[in-house]
């Protein structure tokens, strides 16, 4: 009986105890998630102009000389809005050939020989070059047959934001400090104390148009918005 009894109170003492740690278990499951965001408004430091020329004739050489010479009046029309010539630089030289052209079977109407080639600005002066691209039908008054498409897409100037890892650490802490407050808020309304972080996502940097209409590509703005979402866990206590 005696034995009996000790039994009893042994399994009834280790269920007590089991059921304690799971209401403790419990109780440290329980989080918040929450998020911060940061952003920040910045102006692009690097610009790509790629400006297409195209050149066509029935005599290959005309239509050399017509394009060496549309790249002369975009040198000199660059230097004129103040941008060193230096940071233009020649690309995506082609020849295309009417009747060697399997499609075209040479019966196809207009000029034989079409060349193409691309001047390349690469400059860290964005608002020097947005100014000189507002005013590029100077270049087509001039002569300069102008062309869209190819590897640079609509040919018009693309704006980058360079500087992105020197604003990762304070808007990182940005982020996570307003997420923070998002837990302390809720800690409060749920009459909770805050405990400490359960998992952390810092989020991924997104770099946006300033202003997002339907449309309008990143690339184009010269002003654009950083942003990044970091989510939060944090433990509540009673």
């Amino acid at each position: 009986m005696v034995g009996a009894a000790i039994l009893a109170i042994g399994i009834a003492l280790a269920g007590f105890l089991a059921g304690n740690g799971l209401a403790r278990a419990r109780a440290s499951d329980r989080f918040v998630t929450v998020k911060g965001i940061s952003e920040r408004e910045v102006r692009a430091d690097l610009v790509i102009w790629p400006l297409r020329v195209v050149a066509a004739d029935d005599d290959l050489g005309r239509a050399h000389t017509q394009i060496q010479g549309s790249v002369r009046k975009i040198l000199v029309f660059l230097a004129g809005q103040q941008i060193d010539t230096s940071q233009a630089e020649l690309q995506d030289f082609s020849v295309s050939d009417a009747q060697v052209n399997q499609y075209g079977g040479g019966t196809q109407a207009g000029s034989r020989y079409v060349i193409r080639q691309t001047v390349v600005v690469r400059s860290p002066n964005p608002d020097r070059v947005l100014s000189a691209s507002q005013r590029v039908g100077e270049l087509v008054n001039a002569g300069v047959v102008l062309s869209s498409g190819g590897e640079y897409g609509s040919g018009g100037p693309t704006f980058i934001f360079t500087k992105l890892n020197e604003l990762k650490p304070p808007m990182i802490a940005e982020a996570t400090a307003r997420a923070r407050e998002a837990a302390e808020q809720f800690a409060r309304d749920s009459r909770s104390a805050l405990g400490g972080i359960r998992r952390a996502n810092q989020g991924v940097f997104e770099i946006l148009p300033r202003d997002q209409a339907p449309g309008i590509a990143e690339g184009s703005q010269i002003v654009k918005t950083v942003r990044v979402v970091s989510t939060v866990e944090h433990f509540l206590r009673d």
